[in-house]
This record gives C-alpha cells, structure tokens and sequence, in this order.
C-alpha cells in the first residue's frame, strides 16, 4: 500500500512540474506572429466628414429712442448705476464719488466724519435694494469732473468707485 502511495505522489509531482511550464519559444512565436500582422496591415485613414450648418439668426427688437438712455462712457470709465435715497447730507448731483459701503448706518456715518474733518462735502446715502449704505466723498454734474475726483481719492481709497444717481 506504501508503494502505490509512494508511486502516486511521484506520477503527481512529475505532472505538475512538467505540465503547466510554458515555454520561451512559444511567447517568441506569439510574438513573432503579431510582428508580421502589424507590418501586413495597410493603417486605415479616416476622412473627416465636414458638416455644414445654417446659423440660426435670431431677430432685433428694436426700441424707440425715447425708452434708452444713454450714460457717457466714451472715456471708459466704469459708471454704477444705483438708486439711491439721502440719510445724511446735502443732496446728489448727477455723477458721485462714493469711498465705503456699510450695512450699519453708524460705520458710514464714521467715514462720514473723517471725510468731513478732511475737507470733503461727504454724504451718506442708501440703497434700499441691496440695503446698504454708501459714502459719498464729492458729488458732481460732469463726469469728468467725477474721475478726477475719484483718481484723487483712490490715493486714500483704493476702492473708490463712481455712482450715476438715478432718480
């Protein structure tokens, strides 16, 4: 009984270790195989297909002069339009140099008094849209006059910026 035990597992090992190598001859002809199909081959070019389409044109709606109205900006500065309401001040003018936007009153009403201490006809003003309120430093009927004064003031106020008041 020994014996065929014995004589089994050596038929066993024998299979095993002879039966699953794989040999280096067949990965070259594999190899060797694919080489020569690649260089058969003719590479397939591909022709791109143009399409060609209509634009779609949408119509213009055109409105009479009297419903547009035109700001300068020949000199392209960036204007803000805003409509605002005065809390503390004299009144705008058509173009205005604002320094500050606060949403609490008392932080504008601050800048307020150091522009005033400073020389500058300052005024705060609201916009009930966004509920914020602004600081107007200068306020002015020429735009020009406006970008002057707002290039001046961005040595003190880096983020001044111009205001169109609508009414």
């Amino acid at each position: 009984m020994k014996k065929y035990i014995v004589l089994c597992a050596g038929i066993c090992l024998a299979m095993s270790l002879t039966g699953c190598k794989s040999s280096e001859s067949a990965y070259k002809k594999a190899y060797e195989k694919a080489q020569a199909q690649s260089q058969t081959q003719q590479p397939v070019v591909e022709t791109p297909v143009v399409k060609t389409e209509t634009p779609v044109v949408t119509p213009v709606v055109t409105k009479p002069a009297t419903q547009t109205k035109v700001v300068d900006n020949l000199d392209n500065v960036t204007v803000r339009q805003e409509r605002v309401s005065v809390v503390n001040g004299t009144g705008l003018k058509d173009f205005s140099v604002v320094v500050g936007s606060f949403s609490v009153v008392a932080n504008a009403e601050g800048l307020q008094q150091r522009l005033k201490n400073a020389g500058y006809p300052a005024q705060v003003v609201k916009n009930d849209e966004r509920n914020m309120y602004r600081v107007v430093a200068t306020t002015f009927d020429s735009k020009a006059d406006a970008v002057q004064s707002r290039d001046e003031l961005r040595a003190t106020y880096p983020d001044a910026w111009l205001l169109y008041y609508t009414r």
